[in-house]
C-alpha cells in the first residue's frame, strides 16, 4: 500500500487536496511549481499533476525546437 492509498496530500503550498501522483522533487521543481517538501518525492493533486504536465510539455516543445533549429 502506497502513501497515495493512504490518503496524502497535495505537496503544493496552499494546496490541501489529497494527491493523485507522485513525481521526483526535481522535475517538479523544474516546472515552475512551488512546491514544500524536502523529500525526493513530491505528490500531486489532479489540478497541479494538469498544471505541471502542461509544463513539461511546453519545456520538452522549446527543446526540440532550439535543438533542430526552428523558428526559420
Amino acid at each position: 500500500m502506497g502513501r497515495i492509498s493512504k490518503g496524502v496530500n497535495c505537496n503544493v503550498n496552499g494546496c490541501n487536496n489529497s494527491a493523485v501522483r507522485s513525481l521526483n522533487t526535481n522535475r517538479v521543481k523544474d516546472a515552475g511549481l512551488d512546491i514544500n517538501t524536502g523529500s525526493k518525492q513530491s505528490y500531486l493533486c489532479k489540478d497541479h499533476y494538469k498544471e505541471w504536465k502542461k509544463e513539461i510539455k511546453q519545456n520538452e516543445k522549446d527543446d526540440v525546437s532550439l535543438r533542430y533549429g526552428g523558428g526559420f
